[in-house]
């Protein structure tokens, strides 16, 4: 073996054990026609929500747990981080048939 091809196996060593971070995600759910889609989601702490109310009138995003409340006028959209993992059962308190689950992950 030549004596720099030792340092720079090293090298390739060093560079493959740096861990890169995940990237948060951000994830739509959409309000339209009284229906939130999809009903159900998956993400993970971190990640971030967009709650978009396509309707001409109000809707929220509550959550059963008390994990959030979201507040959506018509035709607006609102943004929040994920904090914690589990199951979210959630709802709008102006229109309670539309439900939905989100599911974080850690």
């Amino acid at each position: 073996m030549k004596p720099g091809h030792l340092a720079s196996i090293a090298l390739a060593v060093a560079l493959l054990s740096i861990v890169v971070p995940a990237r948060a995600a951000t994830i739509q759910i959409t309000m339209e026609n009284l229906v939130v889609s999809p009903a159900e989601t998956s993400a993970k702490v971190g990640d971030t929500i967009e709650w978009i109310n396509n309707d001409v009138f109000a809707h929220t995003a509550t959550a059963k747990n008390g994990d959030f409340d979201v507040m959506l006028p018509p035709k607006k959209s609102a943004t929040s981080v994920l904090k914690k993992a589990g199951t979210v059962d959630y709802y709008c308190r102006y229109h309670p048939n539309m439900k939905a689950t989100l599911k974080v992950a850690p």
